[in-house]
């Protein structure tokens, strides 16, 4: 199993790494898009701020290999966020894989001290569909660390709530996305990578 994780300006992905060994695959960390493009899997994994992202990536013509691409593809955290259309992070035209636009959380008036931004620690994933996910996960705990969100629509396969009901996961055609980070949700993570390496 050829298993790649994309590199780019952001942070992350050694933790992914360590996530894929603990499975027994040694993913090869790579920037280059021939071996991007041949790889059985790949992961586009990331920590960090949408607009200067997008701006590498467009630089690197990372952009047009990503969405390029025919064979499984995981985007955690901000990668799920780049693989929808807009974020409101810098006003960012991201690379429109999903239908989805990307917002702020906002608490709602007399939440603010319950709602706290960003979301960081531990919440349930609900209304799981695809084979991303197995029945014995609904409702179980995984771990998030963002401020900002993927609406709900067409392409949500997971649902989150955090002063409203966000994707926690996305799906279109060979492209899958969770916001939160498998590689940091314990076992309930490594079943979801589990899952998706065998896809």
């Amino acid at each position: 199993m050829n298993v790649v994780i994309i590199k780019y300006n952001a942070g992350n992905i050694r933790s992914v790494e360590f996530a894929l060994q603990r499975l027994g695959i040694q993913p090869e960390i790579t920037a280059n898009p021939d071996i991007i493009s041949s790889a059985d899997k790949v992961i586009f994994p990331g920590v960090g701020e949408a607009f200067n992202t997008m701006k590498y990536l467009r630089e690197q013509k990372l952009d047009q290999v990503i969405v390029s691409l025919k064979q499984p593809v995981l985007g955690i955290c901000l990668g799920l966020q780049l693989m929808c259309k807009h974020s409101e992070e810098g006003n960012t035209l991201c690379l429109g894989i999903f239908d989805e636009v990307v917002k702020r959380f906002v608490p709602k008036p007399g939440e603010e001290n319950i709602s706290k931004v960003p979301q960081m620690g531990w919440n349930t994933i609900n209304s799981l569909k695809t084979n991303l996910f197995n029945n014995s996960l609904e409702n179980q705990y995984v771990y998030f660390v963002h401020s900002y969100y993927a609406t709900v629509g067409n392409d949500t396969i997971a649902t989150t709530k955090y002063t409203q009901a966000f994707s926690a996961a996305l799906n279109r055609n060979n492209f899958y996305a969770t916001q939160f980070h498998p590689e940091k949700s314990g076992s309930i993570g490594a079943q979801i990578l589990n899952n998706f390496i065998e896809l």
